[in-house]
């Protein structure tokens, strides 16, 4: 029998009947899970508990899912779903913008978000071994079990569950051309909707973090009506 701790998923829903339903789910998935009905102890949870996986709705009252998404991302990488009852396209997109890894509309079922728990649980703890534990590329090097990149002037970097497996995804296809449906099918298990911007959202924040010394965001280049290109070598790092 597996010895291992169960992953511990924390709930932030201020509607009680599916803060109710996603416990009993995900519990009977073989989580470990903690409610919480608004974003007034999330932080001190955090702080506080090994958390896992944050599932977090946007409408709150009080502080909302949003700003709550911000603060978490200024302290921890930890992988987020956002909930949001909204059919608006600006919602996902500011989601994706402030860091959260996911998103799932109201009503949802809830097999479709423990497939996506698991597969965010994948990309989160996956580990190429420690043979090739660190991938160098241009003057980047990431640790692909801490999720830690480094720059070759000393800065290091903390990545987000998502941004780590794009930069992964790119890492693992170097000087090849990913299309919007690959990686949104490597990162969310499903093709783009036609207007769906949330690879090209993603895209752009992970070239905003390697933008931010010697211009690494044009690493990532863009190919009309193709999709994207790593325009880098890697190899594993002595």
């Amino acid at each position: 029998m597996d010895s291992a701790q169960p992953v511990h998923i924390l709930v932030v829903d201020d509607d009680e009947e599916i803060r109710e339903l996603l416990a009993e789910h995900l519990q009977r998935g073989g989580y470990r899970v903690t409610t919480l009905a608004d974003g007034v102890s999330l932080l001190p949870t955090l702080r506080r508990e090994a958390v896992g996986l944050l599932i977090l709705d946007v409408m709150l009252p009080g502080e909302d899912g949003f700003s709550l998404c911000r603060k978490v991302r200024e302290h921890s990488a930890v992988p987020i779903i956002m909930l949001t009852a909204s059919a608006d396209e600006a919602d996902r997109v500011i989601g994706l913008e402030l860091g959260a890894d996911d998103y799932l509309g109201k009503p949802f079922s809830p097999r479709e978000l423990l497939a996506r728990i698991r597969a965010l649980l994948r990309r989160s703890q996956g580990s190429l071994g420690a043979a090739q534990r660190q991938l160098k590329f241009a003057d980047w090097t990431l640790d692909v079990v801490s999720h830690q990149l480094k720059h070759h002037s000393g800065q290091h970097l903390s990545l987000s569950g998502a941004e780590f497996a794009l930069l992964h995804l790119f890492l693992s296809k170097a000087n090849h051309v990913l299309s919007r449906d690959d990686i949104s099918q490597a990162l969310h298990g499903r093709d783009c909707a036609p207007y769906d911007r949330s690879v090209d959202i993603q895209v752009s924040r992970l070239r905003q973090r390697l933008g931010g010394i010697d211009g690494g965001g044009q690493l990532i280049r863009t190919l009309r009506n193709k999709g994207y290109l790593l325009a880098c070598d890697v190899h594993a790092a002595s």
